[in-house]
């Protein structure tokens, strides 16, 4: 049961680094640092949403329009940390 703990530990944790990313990018993107005509910009922003727009478009559809300020992947970060919180309160230890 262990072993299954950290894996979905590390699981979360990895996606926690995959939605920085692609805030960062997203970041990047719009303000012109990085073009997406590039073929590896554009190929690493197309799996950055892929992944990561299906945990974030519920959270876009729940919150209020902040005015261009997309706070969806903070709350969600919020919410990867309160479930591994509780994973590691909660999990069955042998």
């Amino acid at each position: 049961m262990i072993a299954l703990y950290l894996l979905i530990d590390t699981v979360l944790s990895f996606y926690v680094w995959l939605l920085i990313a692609s805030a960062v990018l997203s970041w990047l993107v719009a303000f012109n640092v990085v073009n997406t005509r590039n073929r590896a910009v554009y190929a690493i922003g197309d799996f950055l949403y892929r992944i990561t727009e299906p945990a974030l478009r519920p959270i876009r559809r729940v919150m209020p329009n902040f005015g261009g300020m997309d706070l969806s992947p903070m709350i969600l970060i919020l919410l990867i940390f309160f479930v591994r919180n509780l994973m590691a309160e909660y999990w069955p230890r042998f």
